[in-house]
């Protein structure tokens, strides 16, 4: 039987147009990729979120596509998107899920490994 994996990576950039320190907010964009490493099509439908900020308040985000798009990836292809969040904390880190269907219906989730946000000035 055909096999559905997602393997997701992330890329983090401080955005300092959009952050106001030493208080806050911080800005950060994060760059996914998704890499189809299984061996049947499948359609990214919905996202999950969840990000932490460094004094533990979370922001849970969920709706269906990302930037717009709900993309098919079909097996050895990959999918990019970017987009940004923000935090009152300069420190904070982010995790989510990314909820698919493959072509013949059936329903799996694409875990993406918790990933830090870190300001510039608190790097040493």
């Amino acid at each position: 039987m055909a096999q559905p994996r997602f393997d997701c990576s992330v890329r983090v950039q401080y955005l300092a147009d959009r952050s106001d320190p030493p208080d806050g907010p911080f800005a950060f964009a994060y760059t996914v990729t998704i890499r189809n490493t299984g061996d049947i099509a499948a359609q990214l439908v919905a996202r999950h979120w969840i990000v932490t900020d460094a004094q533990g308040q979370v922001e849970e985000v969920r709706g269906l596509a990302v930037v717009g798009q709900q993309p098919v990836i079909a097996p050895g292809q990959s999918f990019e998107y970017t987009s940004w969040t923000m935090i009152a904390t300069p420190v904070g880190r982010m995790s989510g899920t990314f909820f698919c269907m493959t072509e013949d219906a059936h329903a799996f989730d694409a875990p993406v490994a918790e990933f830090s946000l870190v300001s510039p000035s608190q790097l040493h």
